[in-house]
């Protein structure tokens, strides 16, 4: 090997790539000692088509169970590459629950977890009695009637800059609850009702914990006032239960147009 072709092996770039996964195999994004992460995975797919050790970043760590439309990562290599090669080749060595959908090389900057301005998920309920065959695990069950235009009433009050520690995980370690929410919406479909939320940042089951109040309150235990009440009272044991991982979906992340990422709404792909 000469010394031009050693130089520019050494010559490292970023690449940015989009990932959707069903979350249902997997102990969520993250490695860990004794299960299997989507990070993981990933890393070995990637790795393979790189020809040496990739380590990733991701915009939003996901729980075990949590599936991801509109993820998104960054590594850098030094391995001289078509983009094709990063969504084909890597998708020819993952499992058939995860698929990378696009790729970007992009700007030394950029970081797919601290340059994103905003996160979204959706979080899909089965409203009926009866369980269904086709999307278990995919959606949360609950056979009770749900009171929408009450859920949809509660919704402001969680719009805009605020401390939520009353739905933080106990193990949540972040360094400060105040996050701000620019959007959360309710709608029904169907035997569908479809939550929507938009966040610059999310705490450690957050969203969940969202639906877990949203849910108290369709059922008719709480008023939508209640949630006021609740956000100011500062303190989880006030919450109700946390929602199961099933049925949340990482959707979408924003990030400076700038960067020029080929971001789309995947939220139209979840029962539009």
């Amino acid at each position: 090997m000469n010394q031009q072709q050693t130089a520019q092996e050494l010559l490292t770039y970023r690449v940015a790539l989009g990932v959707e996964y069903c979350g249902l195999n997997y102990c969520g994004w993250q490695f860990q000692k004794h299960s299997i992460g989507v990070q993981q995975r990933l890393e070995e797919a990637l790795s393979t088509v790189a020809d040496h050790k990739i380590q990733t970043v991701c915009a939003g760590r996901t729980d075990t169970g949590v599936h991801a439309v509109g993820q998104v990562v960054h590594f850098e290599t030094h391995s001289q590459r078509p983009l094709k090669a990063w969504t084909l080749g890597t998708n020819a060595n993952l499992p058939d629950d995860i698929s990378v959908t696009w790729a970007k090389v992009v700007a030394d900057d950029f970081s797919a977890r601290f340059s994103a301005t905003n996160r979204s998920y959706r979080y899909v309920l089965l409203n009926r009695l009866h369980r269904s065959a086709l999307l278990n695990g995919r959606v949360t069950k609950v056979a009770t009637s749900l009171n929408i235009e009450a859920m949809q009433l509660a919704c402001p009050y969680f719009l805009g800059e605020q401390d939520f520690s009353s739905i933080r995980a106990a193990n949540c370690q972040s360094n400060t609850p105040w996050r701000n929410i620019s959007r959360l919406e309710v709608s029904k479909q169907g035997d569908f009702v479809v939550i929507d939320v938009t966040a610059n940042a999310f705490l450690y089951h957050m969203v969940r914990n969202i639906v877990g109040v949203l849910l108290s309150v369709g059922q008719g235990q709480h008023s939508p006032e209640w949630v006021k009440s609740l956000l100011d009272a500062k303190d989880r044991t006030k919450a109700p239960a946390t929602a199961p991982a099933s049925g949340l979906y990482l959707t979408m992340v924003e990030y400076p147009t700038a960067f020029d990422l080929p971001i789309t709404d995947s939220r139209l792909f979840l029962m539009g």
